[in-house]
């Protein structure tokens, strides 16, 4: 970054300061400045929250941000803003982009994912949710699944058939849905957890606009696999400090118990602090070939490692506390809106920890993907490509 870069973006963070103190006019209307202003993404081109520059100053103006006692809390909309905004920004129209951006910045509208279905969770390509085209509408009926703060969520990003008669991959067309329709259902899913964080979806002669139509007629394949690539790069590639995360909740549980401590568990913790030093710096990796272009596979191996040592750590911290790691009081229904692993108790931690590995992409979905767009080795076979979706067997 140049003096000048560093220059103008200091004197921008200091007028946002000025103009809308977020101690004074509230987080809401901070973020609405901050937009404004171009420091929300600052790679996102001018008027869309950002000022056209690479990714990696985005770092100086959180920190210089915080240092005024500003921080934006990313969990307060992540589906939005890991999937969603990357997505409209790539494929939505100007009045897309216009509409819809600002308020999921803000928080004002929280967003949800439509994508799996019980018939197809794994294989995306299978959805059987129907969107039929009436005038200048689209009448969508159909079920989603697994679907993460839908019970708070005034927008979802939706892929849907459009074409049935055409290969599986072929006939998706993806749209923005409006979640306050009257023929969208929302039911609670209870988790292992006993929380309600997931949700499954009934929609029912849901009309959506076909300018709320993301991509072209048909496109909804490609336009899905940006968003997948984006949320994994969301979940398993996030910055986080040495020892962020699960790694250290349980390494700081090893200093406060000497107790606990044996030559078996200081091997397995020393294996799985190493794992997790490699997955930060690799993950540091990923990040700056983010600056240069659009998420790769390569987030698939980091969401996957993330799944392997979130399920691995937090088993250990159970071994640790050994009976009172088995603790776990809270079994109320609740309904958050995300997920925290810090704050809980051990058992919660071991029971949330084992949908890390099928949230975002099964694991074996993942190591197809790491095998086949990574590494390059050869396809699974797969028999149903070229076969119109309509005569598949379900």
């Amino acid at each position: 970054m140049t003096d000048d870069v560093r220059g103008e973006l200091s004197a921008r963070v200091e007028k946002l300061i000025s103009d809308a103190p977020p101690d004074t006019v509230g987080e809401v209307e901070h973020l609405r400045a901050r937009f404004d202003a171009g420091l929300a993404w600052v790679h996102f081109p001018e008027n869309l929250g950002g000022l056209g520059i690479p990714r990696s100053h985005q770092q100086f103006v959180d920190d210089l941000l915080r240092d005024h006692g500003a921080s934006s809390d990313p969990s307060r909309n992540p589906i939005g803003l890991g999937m969603a905004a990357p997505t409209i920004l790539a494929y939505g129209t100007d009045e897309q982009k216009q509409r819809f951006l600002r308020p999921l910045w803000t928080g004002e509208e929280i967003w949800c994912q439509l994508f799996s279905e019980p018939g197809a969770g794994s294989d995306l390509a299978g959805v059987a949710t129907r969107a039929v085209r009436d005038g200048a509408d689209w009448v969508v009926n159909g079920q989603k699944v697994w679907t993460s703060s839908a019970h708070v969520a005034q927008w979802a990003i939706l892929v849907a058939r459009t074409d049935p008669s055409v290969p599986k991959h072929s006939g998706l067309t993806y749209f923005l849905c409006d979640m306050t329709d009257p023929g969208v259902e929302v039911r609670p899913l209870r988790q292992i957890t006993g929380e309600a964080e997931f949700n499954e979806v009934f929609l029912t002669n849901v009309r959506i606009p076909d300018a709320h139509r993301l991509g072209n007629v048909g496109q909804g394949w490609e336009v899905a696999n940006a968003t997948l690539m984006n949320e994994r790069v969301a979940i398993g590639g996030n910055a986080r400090p040495r020892e962020g995360g699960m790694i250290g909740i349980v390494s700081e549980l090893w200093r406060a118990r000497p107790e606990l401590r044996t030559p078996d568990t200081h091997e397995q913790l020393l294996r799985l602090w190493v794992d997790a030093e490699v997955a930060r710096l690799a993950g540091n990796r990923l990040r700056q070939k983010l600056i240069a272009g659009q998420p790769g596979p390569e987030g698939s191996a980091m969401k996957l490692t993330f799944a392997r040592l979130n399920q691995q750590l937090s088993g250990l911290e159970v071994e640790l506390l050994g009976e009172g790691g088995l603790r776990y009081d809270d079994w109320t229904m609740r309904r958050p809106t995300h997920v925290s692993m810090t704050g809980r108790d051990a058992g919660y931690r071991y029971l949330r920890a084992k949908g890390n590995s099928i949230e975002g992409g099964t694991s074996e979905v993942l190591r197809n993907i790491v095998a086949e767009r990574v590494l390059k080795l050869p396809s699974e076979p797969r028999s149903d490509k070229n076969i119109p979706w309509k005569e598949l067997p379900r």
